[in-house]
């Protein structure tokens, strides 16, 4: 957590007992200079609403959920004054179950209605919302963000049919899905591994500028789809186009869209056929970069041949760190996939996460050791979602 962020959780818990969150709000915005924008107090660390109740239940309306778009880049902190305890709930658009009020009208492309105190998710796959795991639970909010919690959010609003077909998998496909670590480490091991490396370190070489001047650009989103492009994307015209923009200070950079596939980058060889997704890490910074569809996955290794690697480049202010091409299950890689089933709707069986330091250190310090009794284990598991 922040010594922003720390500071904050503490000095309110000294405030337990002050039961009138208008003299809470005043002390707080005067010690940490907080601007104010009708109901939310912020600065750039953070953007916090106070509310009131007799207890820990409360229904109270709490913000607009296009106000709430305005702060979802920081942590997003809902202070509850209650008469005994001041509670602190991260409420992010991650850790919202749906939109309550006013929201018969809500779309993607129609953003309205507001939620509610009641709405605030409790706990998150196992992790309970509270300011000790705050920054844990932002750095999974941060690898998702608004824009790919808004489908999540109409889907359970106004309880439209969810898009999408949970994958079924038949007998003969288990069996393909299970074999799935051991072509893995064959892969690893052959010529066609060093091939694939070669041919993803090759394009971080030719565009190492481009990668150091997106990698200046904020919005976590925006720099990882522009970086994953110059690497991986097809159409040269846009690569062009981005550099344009990228040389002229990251203004204009046109709008595009990655192609929602599993992998950023395909290499069919004799033996294998490989799916790679590109990873950009700013060494400095901590985020959890979503990683795959779990349905989507599993189809991919139902097929024979069938590999899926993950190429991490790591970058630091000026410098490129690193490469490294490893598997998904990697034993530390894997023990750091993070399953989000809350975030999916519900014909899927959802997305994962990697935890952010696990990838900065093997970067760093490379390991391909695959444990297939780790990894059957997770297959399992996700195939019984």
């Amino acid at each position: 957590m922040n010594d922003q962020l720390q500071a904050l959780i503490i000095e309110i818990a000294k405030n337990d007992g002050i039961n009138d969150k208008a003299r809470l709000s005043k002390i707080i915005a005067a010690k940490f200079h907080l601007t104010k924008d009708r109901s939310v107090f912020y600065c750039a660390d953070f953007a916090l609403r106070f509310s009131s109740s007799a207890n820990t239940n409360f229904s109270n309306t709490v913000l607009s959920l296009s106000n709430l778009k305005k702060y979802d880049d920081r942590p997003f902190i809902v202070c509850l004054v209650t008469p005994s305890v001041n509670i602190c709930f991260l409420a992010n658009s991650t850790f919202l179950k749906k939109i309550s009020h006013s929201s018969q009208d809500l779309r993607e492309d129609n953003i309205r209605g507001s939620f509610n105190g009641s709405d605030i998710i409790r706990e998150f796959e196992g992790i309970s919302n509270e300011p000790k795991n705050f920054q844990r639970l932002y750095d999974i909010h941060a690898g998702v963000g608004f824009e790919g919690n808004l489908v999540r959010l109409v889907e359970a609003t106004n309880n439209i049919a969810p898009s999408g077909i949970k994958y079924e998998v038949s007998a003969g496909a288990r069996a393909v899905i299970l074999d799935a670590p051991n072509r893995a480490k064959s892969f690893i091991l052959s010529k066609d591994y060093l091939t694939l490396k070669s041919e993803l370190d090759a394009r971080v070489t030719q565009f190492k500028n481009e990668i150091l001047l997106a990698a200046l650009i904020e919005n976590v989103n925006v720099r990882g789809r522009v970086i994953e492009y110059l690497i991986a994307g097809e159409d040269d015209k846009l690569r062009k186009e981005l550099i344009t923009a990228l040389k002229i200070g990251n203004r204009g950079i046109p709008q595009f869209k990655t192609e929602n596939a599993l992998g950023d980058y395909q290499r069919v060889f004799e033996e294998y056929h490989t799916e790679t997704d590109v990873k950009t890490k700013i060494m400095v910074l901590h985020s959890n970069p979503k990683a795959y569809n779990i349905d989507k996955m599993l189809q991919f290794l139902s097929i024979n041949q069938s590999v899926f690697m993950f190429y991490f480049v790591g970058v630091d202010p000026g410098k490129i760190v690193d490469t490294v091409l490893v598997s998904m299950f990697q034993r530390h890689l894997l023990a750091a996939t993070i399953l989000l089933r809350h975030w999916s709707g519900r014909n899927s069986r959802g997305v994962t996460q990697l935890e952010g330091r696990t990838i900065s250190d093997l970067i760093l310090k490379p390991d391909y050791t695959i444990d297939t009794k780790q990894s059957l284990k997770f297959l399992e598991t996700i195939i019984a979602l």
